[in-house]
């Protein structure tokens, strides 16, 4: 049906294009814009969903061999989940706009939109169809919920996994999304003339996701033999740093949809937000890359893979806001965090084979504050030009992105303690010390990631 209607007005639109009045040319130039929003959104949202593969390589690349079935089933299930309860309830929570605490249940399965999934405008953002709004704006729920997963990977039970992937993209993420791109609580609030900013999601997605990690990771508690008897933390190495590297590749590349795609519509200021994206992600790589070897003498290769990671996070909110240069400096400096915060986790026992929290976390704090110091333009969150304190903005803008950290931080944190202390009393956080130690692949999955052949037994 979709393809259908895209066909007829692009038809319709070229017709009216040869038609000799100036108002039929325009209407017809207003035809052919509507078209290539909605057709550049779904190309964005397949982007997005290409990230998943990414976060699947780099969470497999950074863990053992003997988890490797269980990675992969997790971040299939992260999307099958995913999809489907943003899908029932999810969005409707999210864009709804029954009040400002939530979007309520209206629009359950999107039965309030089907007679209009497919008109141009319909979904009240520009001119994208309710169909594309849904579409870009699912991949992104996938993301938030697939953060946590490399944070409790090697150790957490799959069934519990699953139910917390279902109640993280039904309930704990769109309230997140009702909140601040929903017009919500947080859309509300004002501090002199700064309202919130973020652009595709440092603190909306990213930070989210974070969140809801650090608390499950918290409560399922370290791998056997991360720490030894004094406490000191061990290198638990990953089993191949060349899936950590593809993924990486596959994430960034993704990226370019994720930030770009979040203008909603197909102008001239997509080519700008891939350009910051680009150079964040580059500079992010250089930043961490520089502390780690000038920290242990080695350029560390997975370090630097989430360098990059972090300066794509640290970008994603202002990436609309800020000049190239700016960017780098954001990009750099998420780059250097993630090694601090990496090895700041590991000295209070906070096991995270992968450094999501870091990445997406810490960076994605760094990424919506830096919007208060470097905010030029106006991204049309900001409403005015000049926002960043650097620019003369003064300090409202920076103060305002703090209360939107601290709000969302509050509300993750408080219902993933809930929901994660819920699992351990009931169904479990934890897989047996035997399962553990022998891997997850046979005993949750019935089958091991490799063949015996792959691993020199057979």
């Amino acid at each position: 049906m979709f393809k259908k209607s895209v066909a007829a007005a692009t038809l319709g639109a070229t017709a009216v294009l040869w038609a000799s009045p100036a108002s039929a040319q325009d209407d017809g130039s207003a035809a052919v814009q509507a078209v290539m929003d909605n057709l550049w959104l779904v190309i964005a949202g397949c982007l997005v969903f290409l990230m998943q593969a990414g976060f699947a390589f780099v969470e497999a690349g950074l863990t053992r061999a003997k988890n490797l079935a269980n990675i992969m089933a997790k971040n299939l299930a992260d999307m099958a989940i995913g999809v489907t309860m943003f899908f029932l309830v999810g969005y409707s929570i999210a864009f709804g706009g029954a009040n400002d605490w939530w979007g309520g249940l209206g629009n359950f399965m999107m039965l309030d939109d089907v007679d209009v999934l497919n008109d141009i405008g319909a979904s009240g953002v520009g001119n994208l169809t309710p169909a594309t709004l849904f579409f870009f704006q699912v991949v992104f729920a996938a993301t938030a919920v697939t953060i946590a997963s490399g944070a409790l990977a090697e150790r957490t039970k799959f069934t519990t996994y699953l139910i917390f992937a279902a109640v993280m993209t039904a309930v704990i993420y769109p309230v997140v999304v009702s909140w601040t791109w929903g017009g919500g609580l947080i859309a509300g609030i004002s501090i002199g003339d700064a309202v919130f900013s973020d652009f595709a999601g440092s603190t909306i997605v990213h930070l989210t996701g974070a969140v809801a990690a650090l608390v499950g990771a918290y409560m399922v508690g370290p791998r056997i033999g991360k720490y030894g008897p004094d406490g000191k933390p061990r290198a638990i190495p990953g089993h191949n740093i060349g899936y950590a590297v593809i993924g990486v590749f596959i994430l960034w590349f993704g990226w370019f949809g994720f930030n770009a795609g979040s203008e909603l519509a197909a102008d001239n200021l997509v080519p700008f937000l891939a350009m910051n994206t680009l150079i964040a992600a580059a500079a992010g790589v250089i930043g961490a890359t520089a502390i780690i070897w000038l920290k242990t003498g080695k350029a560390d290769v997975a370090m630097a893979g989430n360098g990059a990671l972090a300066g794509l996070v640290s970008i994603t909110a202002p990436v609309g806001a800020v000049d190239p240069w700016a960017a780098f400096v954001i990009g750099f400096i998420g780059g250097v965090i993630v090694v601090f915060s990496v090895l700041a986790f590991d000295s209070i026992k906070i096991d995270d084979p992968v450094g999501a929290i870091s990445v997406h976390g810490t960076c994605g704090i760094w990424g919506t504050l830096s919007i208060g110091l470097f905010a030029k333009y106006d991204d049309a969150f900001l409403g005015r030009e000049d926002a960043g304190l650097f620019y003369g903005g003064g300090i409202s803008q920076l103060i305002m992105q703090l209360v939107m950290v601290l709000i969302v931080v509050a509300w993750v944190g408080i219902t993933s303690y809930i929901l994660f202390a819920a699992l351990k009393a009931t169904l479990g956080l934890r897989v047996d010390e035997e399962e553990e130690v022998s891997g997850l692949d046979v005993a949750e999955h019935g089958s091991a990631g490799y063949g015996l052949e792959a691993v020199g037994g057979g």
